[in-house]
């Protein structure tokens, strides 16, 4: 079986330069991730990645989610600080910022918990001043632009944005045949997306919330495919439980022959820096021996020093797997084993 490697584009690798290096090293999907590309970009998005390479592209929505606006450079929120969230599109502070989409407001209320960012900033609404609810500052840290964002209780979102509708459309248009459905909470939804699309399209459900651990077994079978985004369902279940999440879901994706993908992390030191860590080594290794069919990388390719080099990496422990003898010796070790025991 072929391990595929995904790429998302971003302004380290949407480039004539990189997208050839990347066409080069046999990547497999571009993936345009429609919550950091505008609609108004994206025609010429995805003509560009076109007049560079011939690798397919998918689109991957924004789907039922919630976001902060943009936000000034390191605004950093402290404890006990009191911040007041709109729906108005502001350049956020330290005392006030956007959310979005707006129906958000709509079921916040005295009491609701708003989580942001990775960081784990974490806001309770105190208070509602005319139409918009303000919040103390339960847990401070950092808050970076349209970072996703979880409340508590849970509300219930479309399962896709006006803007995923009308992206969906313009990728029609240009003929793409992979399409990405984020926060993937039904079958239903999974059926949204696939009306939507192309009628040869092959839709992969992401599998990165609560709601989607708990509804798998409905939702792996109405996709073509399924991707773990491991980054955005640890803002929704406890960190230490990733790990076991992610092997039930290729369980389960292996049990209905559908192929799995698995994102975020698996390379975060190669953002910045050009060689990975050795717990990023045995965190690829280990997704493989779980069954994957796919390994996705995302801020390593689309904000990272070294975009190819990431993908370098990534064949060279897919090298590694192929060589491994049940999963523990190289090819090369197996005389000296022998020889030794």
């Amino acid at each position: 079986m072929k391990i595929k490697i995904l790429c998302t584009l971003g302004p380290a690798s949407n480039n004539a330069r990189v997208l050839g290096q990347l066409d080069e090293r046999g990547v497999d999907l571009f993936r345009i991730n429609l919550s950091h590309t505008s609609l108004e970009a994206l025609d010429d998005t995805i003509g560009h990645v076109r007049e560079h390479s011939d690798t397919p592209i998918c689109l991957d929505t924004e789907g039922a989610q919630v976001r902060c606006g943009p936000m000034l450079p390191d605004v950093v929120l402290n404890q006990g600080d009191e911040v007041c969230l709109t729906a108005e599109t502001v350049m956020g502070n330290a005392s006030r910022l956007t959310l979005w989409p707006e129906t958000v407001f709509e079921a916040l209320s005295v009491g609701s918990v708003v989580g942001i960012d990775f960081d784990g900033v974490r806001l309770r609404v105190v208070r509602i001043e005319g139409d918009h609810p303000v919040a103390v500052v339960v847990k401070g840290g950092r808050v970076r632009s349209n970072k996703g964002a979880t409340v508590d209780p849970a509300i219930k979102l479309p399962a896709l944005s006006e803007k995923d509708v009308a992206a969906t459309r313009i990728g029609a248009a240009h003929g793409l045949t992979d399409y990405a459905l984020s926060f993937a909470s039904s079958a239903e939804d999974v059926a949204q997306l696939r009306s939507l699309a192309p009628p040869d399209a092959h839709v992969i459900a992401k599998i990165e919330s609560r709601a989607g651990v708990q509804n798998m077994d409905s939702i792996i079978p109405a996709a073509d495919a399924i991707l773990i985004d491991r980054g955005d369902l640890s803002r929704d279940v406890p960190l230490e439980l990733i790990p076991y999440y992610q092997k039930a879901i290729i369980r389960r994706a292996n049990r209905w022959h559908r192929p799995v993908y698995v994102a975020t992390n698996l390379l975060e030191s190669m953002v910045t820096g050009k060689l990975p860590t050795i717990a990023e080594a045995n965190d690829i290794a280990t997704t493989l021996l779980d069954g994957v069919h796919g390994l996705v990388l995302a801020a390593e390719t689309a904000i990272g020093v070294d975009p190819a080099g990431s993908v370098d990496i990534l064949r060279r422990a897919m090298w590694a797997f192929e060589r491994a003898d049940g999963g523990y010796f190289l090819e090369e070790d197996r005389p000296r084993l022998r020889a030794v025991g």
